[in-house]
C-alpha cells in the first residue's frame, strides 16, 4: 500500500446481478429497508424509494423463512415496475432463511457470528484443537448447502463480519480483537473456496472506527498472504443520526476508502433509508477526486503500521502533545467570536493582531508580525520567517508549513527546540497523503514535534464540510498521528457549528470524549420499536452526560455485543419490550417501551453516573 498516493486496491470481481462489484468497477452505494418483509407492498415501495435515490444495492432484512420466502413477492412488484436493481437478503441466525432467500435475491449476507453457533451469552469456553475443528466442520455442514444453492441459482454471499456479534467460540480464542473478526471471516471463506464458491464479498463492520479500520486491513494482509482479493463492503455499524451519523460514517469508511480500500459502501444513520444514499455518494465522489493526482513523493517511515493502534510519539507543550487529548485550534481571523459553550475551542487563531473583542480566557495564535507577547497569547511563524524563531523566547510557537517546504534547516531546528508546534497545511488535492508524508518524514529523521492538522473548504452546506473533513482528519487521526485540528471554511456555515464539528472528528476518531456517544443502529426489518423517535428521546434525557456511550439498537442481533462497547444499552427485547444493559449485562428486561427511557435514567442514576443538567 501506498501511504502516499491514492490508487484503488484492485480486487477480484464478484457478479451480483446485473451489478457486478469490485474489479474496475465504481464503488457502488447500497442501503437497506426497515419495512416489515412481510409486508409486500410497504418493501417495495421503499426499494423503489431507495433505487429512486440512487443506490445500486437494496437489502431486505430475512429473520425467518416466511419472510425470505416473501422477497419474490417484493421482487416481483420492483422488477414489475421496471427496476432491476439486485436485491440482497439479510440473514442471522437461521440458515434455512438462507436457502429459501438464495434461491430468489441475487446476493445472500450472512453473519459468520450467528450463523451456526449459539446467541453470544459471553460465556468463556477451553476448546483443545481438536474440538476446534469440530466446530469448524459444523460450520461446514450448515454452509455448504447454502453455496450449492448460490451455485445453482448465481447468488453472491456476503460474509459479513460484525464486532458486535463475533461468537463465544471466537471470543474464547481470540478475544474481543480485529484479530477476531479477521479469522471469524477466514473460516468462512476457507469453505467457499474450498468448494470452489467465489462469488464472496466480504465486511468487517463495528460502531468503533479504530476498530474497524484496522480489521478491514488485517484481512486485507492476510488475504494477501494467500493469494485472494475479494471486494470489500464497508460500513460504520450503529453510527447514529444527524451531524454524528456523518461525521462517525466519514470517519470510519473515508480513513480506508483514502487508500484505496473498498468495493461498495453503506452508510447506516438512523433515518429513512433512503437519506443513506446522497452522503454516501458524496463521499464516493469526494474519493474519486484524488485519482491521478500529482505524485506525492515520501519515504513511509518504519515506525508505522497500519494494524498498530498507538498513536505517535511526540514532546509535550503545554497542554499539546504527549498524552494529552488533541486540541482545537478555532480559525476566529474574520473577526467573529460567538462561541458555543459546550464546545470551546482550546486556541483561537485572531490573524495579524490581537482583536479588542477577542476573548481573553481562551489563549489567541497570533501572527508573529503583530504578537506583542501579552499574555495568554502565541506567536505563529511560516515558511516565510521561520528562522525568527530562533530569537523568539515563549512557550509555545507554532509554525505552519506543508510538505514541500519541509527542509534540512527546519528539521534541524525542529530536533533542538521542544517549544514548537507544527500546524502542518496542505492544498494538494490528496491532501491526506501530503499531510501524512510529512509526518512519516519527520519520524524518518526522529522529530517528536507535535503537529496539528489544518485544512481549509469552501463548503456551504453542513452536510458536505462535515464528510469532506470527516474523512480527511480522520484517516489521520486513525493512522495514530494528530495532536490537534484546525478546520477552517470559507462558506455559509458559522464558526461555532465548525468548533463543534472539529470535536465530532475527534470523538469519532476516539481520541478526544466531549459529549455523549450514541450508539444507535439504523432502523431494520428487525427493529421492535420507532427507532428514530426513541433515539429522540433517549438523547433528549441523556445528552448532558458527556462521560457516557449509549447504545439505542432495534434489535438482539447486534445489541448485546455492541452494548460490551457502550456504557448502557437499551435493546428491543420483542414487539413494545425493552431491555436495559450495563456494559455486556442485562439488568432489566421485557420493560414496557413507553416506561423504558425513565427506567434507563434511574439504572444510570443507580449505578452513580448521573449528574444533573446544567440550566
Amino acid at each position: 500500500m501506498n501511504y502516499f498516493n491514492y490508487k484503488r486496491r484492485l480486487s477480484s470481481e464478484t457478479r451480483i446481478g446485473n451489478t457486478p462489484l469490485g474489479g474496475n468497477n465504481p464503488i457502488r452505494v447500497q442501503s437497506m429497508t426497515n419495512t416489515n418483509t412481510n409486508d409486500t407492498e410497504a418493501s417495495a415501495e421503499q426499494v423503489i424509494k431507495i433505487v429512486q435515490a440512487g443506490a445500486d444495492y437494496v437489502r431486505l432484512t430475512a429473520q425467518g423463512v416466511r419472510e425470505a420466502e416473501n422477497l419474490k413477492n417484493i421482487k416481483d412488484v420492483v422488477r414489475g415496475q421496471g427496476y432491476n436493481t439486485p436485491l440482497i437478503a439479510d440473514i442471522h441466525f437461521n440458515p434455512r432463511a438462507a436457502e429459501s432467500a438464495a434461491r430468489i435475491v441475487e446476493k445472500v449476507r450472512v453473519n459468520p457470528g450467528n450463523f451456526v453457533d449459539r446467541v453470544k451469552t459471553f460465556a468463556t469456553f477451553e476448546y483443545t484443537d481438536e474440538e476446534y475443528a469440530q466446530e469448524i466442520d459444523k460450520i461446514r455442514a450448515k454452509l455448504v448447502p447454502l453455496i450449492d444453492i448460490c451455485k445453482e441459482h448465481k447468488t453472491a454471499i456476503r460474509i459479513g463480519v460484525n464486532h458486535g456479534s463475533l461468537s463465544d467460540r471466537i471470543m474464547s480464542r481470540y478475544g474481543d480483537t480485529p484479530e477476531g473478526m479477521v479469522e471469524s471471516c477466514m473460516e468462512f471463506l476457507h469453505i467457499c473456496i474450498n468448494e470452489g464458491f467465489k462469488d464472496i464479498v466480504i465486511s468487517m463492520k463495528t460502531s468503533n472506527t479504530v476498530v474497524m479500520s484496522k480489521a478491514v486491513r488485517l484481512l486485507i494482509d492476510r488475504m494477501e498472504k494467500e493469494g485472494l482479493s475479494f471486494p470489500l463492503h464497508l460500513g460504520v455499524t450503529e453510527a447514529g443520526d444527524g451531524e454524528d451519523g456523518r461525521i462517525k460514517s466519514a470517519v470510519g469508511i473515508g480513513s480506508l476508502l483514502s487508500d484505496g480500500i473498498g468495493d461498495t459502501i453503506r452508510v447506516s444513520l438512523s433515518e429513512d433509508p433512503e437519506l443513506e444514499v446522497p452522503v454516501a455518494r458524496k463521499l464516493v465522489a469526494y474519493m474519486k477526486q484524488k485519482e491521478n493526482h500529482p505524485e506525492i513523493i515520501a519515504k513511509a517511515s518504519d515506525k508505522f503500521s497500519p494494524f498498530s493502534t498507538d498513536r505517535r510519539e511526540t514532546y509535550v507543550v503545554g497542554n499539546i502533545g504527549g498524552d494529552s487529548v488533541p486540541v482545537v485550534i478555532s480559525d476566529r481571523s474574520h473577526g467573529n467570536f460567538e462561541l458555543n459553550s459546550h464546545f470551546l475551542p482550546d486556541y483561537i487563531y485572531v490573524g495579524k493582531e490581537l482583536p479588542v473583542g477577542a476573548p481573553r480566557a481562551i489563549p489567541s495564535i497570533i501572527d508573529i508580525e503583530g504578537w506583542t507577547e501579552e499574555k495568554n497569547t502565541y506567536p505563529l511563524f511560516n515558511r516565510s520567517n521561520w528562522e525568527r524563531i530562533k530569537g523568539t523566547t515563549v512557550a509555545i510557537k507554532f509554525l505552519q508549513l506543508s510538505y514541500p517546504d519541509l527542509d534540512d534547516g527546519i528539521i534541524s531546528l525542529l530536533k533542538v527546540d521542544k517549544t514548537i508546534v507544527l500546524i502542518i497545511a496542505t492544498d494538494h488535492i490528496n491532501g491526506v497523503g501530503e499531510q501524512r508524508a510529512l509526518v512519516h518524514t519527520l519520524m524518518n529523521n526522529d522529530c517528536d514535534t507535535p503537529v496539528v492538522f489544518c485544512r481549509h473548504y469552501t463548503e456551504n452546506e453542513s452536510e458536505d464540510l462535515q464528510i469532506k473533513a470527516g474523512a480527511d482528519f480522520g484517516t489521520l487521526y486513525l493512522d495514530g498521528f494528530g495532536n490537534g485540528i484546525m478546520l477552517q471554511n470559507e462558506g455559509d456555515i458559522s464558526q461555532k457549528n465548525i468548533d463543534a464539528y472539529m470535536f465530532g472528528i475527534l470523538q469519532a476518531s476516539r481520541v478526544r470524549t466531549s459529549k455523549t456517544e450514541y450508539i444507535s443502529c439504523p432502523s431494520c426489518g428487525r427493529t421492535l420499536f420507532d427507532l428514530q423517535t426513541t433515539v429522540a428521546l433517549v438523547k433528549g434525557a441523556t445528552s448532558h452526560l458527556k462521560h457516557l456511550k449509549i447504545g439505542v439498537m432495534g434489535c438482539i442481533v447486534n445489541g448485546p455485543g455492541e452494548m460490551a462497547d457502550a456504557d448502557y444499552g437499551y435493546v428491543g427485547a420483542e414487539r413494545g419490550k425493552i431491555s436495559l444493559y450495563k456494559k455486556k449485562n442485562l439488568i432489566d428486561k421485557n420493560i414496557p417501551s413507553e416506561e423504558a427511557v425513565e427506567r434507563l435514567v434511574q439504572l444510570i442514576k443507580d449505578n452513580g453516573d448521573w449528574v444533573e443538567p446544567e440550566n
